[in-house]
């Protein structure tokens, strides 16, 4: 089949396992990284489930996995700190995502070049696939977008967090604000779609659990397993980009020699490292590329790249649960940074910043985090995004305030606001 064919039978693919009250799509969008086993994969319909909150979550996880491996895609809230270390959280929680949801699905199709094969579930499937007709709903809405932060008082908060770093108590800290509307209708998987068209990036995602959707344009993967390596790819490190080619190539070699952007990117390495030795082969843990620089439509952003052997007696669930949450979204030391971010943040995060994927039936894994996306309750009709950044002593407020604003833009774009 040609990139034509294969396009519209992913989007009656998805047409299709939206009409089911659980699905999730994994989308690369063709963005070729050495770690990607298939360009899509498009999950739909229950054959079983699991949903629990934090506490014995990963263990009943891995009682999941052992007694059926089988192909599971599923949530990892970053609520589950909770879990992996003696927190709480005091906000409240308009979306009320699970803590850790899971499902084996009944049909899944993974997209690979230009084939389309059929993983679980009858080869009829894509015949009734192909029958689908498309209907194009409009990803315009009325709503009306609020912040919890008004620009001064996060400029306030930032500078108080930066007391913080003067005082020793972290190093880095990743602070982040909510964009929210009450009383949204919108069709999610319509908006998910132009979001996905406008920002597609490596890691996108469409995930349904009955009334909750989380619509992801998210260009980072959280951690990885192939065979016995285990790989994570944290981001810190953002410039705009610009629609003049010289000076597009300019930011982006600004972005790469920028100390302070290098000395943000190097703590959360040291940190990643740090929890992946907790699963790792003595002297496996190395840095395969610091300060990579990669291109998406809206910014450019620094990624490094830091891998591992799993040790043979580590289960992979375990390996999840050391490295959670992932380090580029909490900060250092991580413990004392979440804390910080449960007293000055407005708002619960939930799934926000925490992880969707899927486990294949050998025990291979692969998981985002969830930045650049969309949260909304159907039911309750709110619909919730959250933007942030670094903040480390050279920071400056003002700058961190666009920063969130820039990494806002195409889902305001996409939601009818700017």
């Amino acid at each position: 089949m040609n990139k034509t064919a294969i396009s519209l039978f992913k989007q009656k693919a998805m047409q299709l396992a939206s009409t089911f009250e659980v699905c999730c799509c994994l989308d690369s969008n063709n963005y070729r990284d050495l770690y990607s086993q298939y360009d899509c994969l498009i999950s739909f319909g229950i054959q079983e489930e699991i949903k629990v909150s934090a506490g014995k979550a990963f263990s009943n996880l891995k009682s999941f996995y052992d007694s059926s491996k089988d192909w599971m895609f599923g949530l990892l809230s970053y609520e589950l700190k909770n879990e992996t270390e003696q927190l709480i959280t005091n906000h409240k929680d308009q979306l009320d995502f699970p803590d850790l949801y899971f499902f084996i699905p009944k049909y899944l199709i993974a997209l690979q070049g230009d084939e389309i094969k059929v993983l679980k579930g009858d080869e009829e499937i894509i015949e009734t696939i192909n029958k689908v007709s498309i209907i194009n709903f409009s990803a315009k809405t009325d709503i009306r977008i609020e912040s919890r932060f008004d620009k001064k008082t996060y400029i306030n908060t930032v500078e108080k967090l930066q007391e913080h770093i003067k005082r020793g108590d972290i190093y880095e800290v990743n602070f982040c604000q909510e964009f929210f509307a009450n009383n949204a209708k919108i069709n999610p998987l319509s908006v998910y779609q132009e979001l996905n068209e406008l920002s597609p990036t490596p890691f996108a995602g469409f995930f349904k659990i009955y009334d909750q959707y989380i619509l992801s344009a998210t260009p980072e993967r959280f951690l990885c397993k192939r065979g016995n390596q285990l790989i994570s790819q944290p981001i810190k490190g953002t410039a705009k980009r610009s629609t003049d080619l010289i000076e597009d190539e300019q930011i982006k070699t600004n972005l790469k020699s920028s100390t302070k952007e290098q000395a943000e990117n190097v703590m959360i390495v040291d940190l990643v490292r740090n929890d992946l030795t907790k699963s790792a082969v003595k002297g496996s843990v190395k840095v395969d590329e610091l300060f990579g620089i990669y291109t998406f439509p809206q910014v450019h952003q620094m990624i490094s790249t830091i891998s591992c052997e799993l040790k043979p007696e580590v289960h992979f669930v375990d390996a999840i649960k050391n490295t959670f949450p992932m380090g580029s979204m909490t900060g250092a030391p991580k413990i004392k940074a979440m804390q910080l971010i449960d007293t000055y943040e407005k708002s619960k995060r939930g799934a926000f910043s925490g992880s969707f994927g899927c486990i294949s039936p050998d025990g291979d894994f692969d998981f985002n985090v969830i930045i650049r996306s969309i949260l909304y309750n159907s039911a309750k009709k709110y619909l919730s995004f959250q933007v942030g950044g670094a903040i480390t002593y050279a920071a400056r407020a003002e700058d961190e305030y666009e920063e969130c604003l820039l990494k806002a833009s195409a889902i305001l774009k996409v939601l009818g606001q700017n």
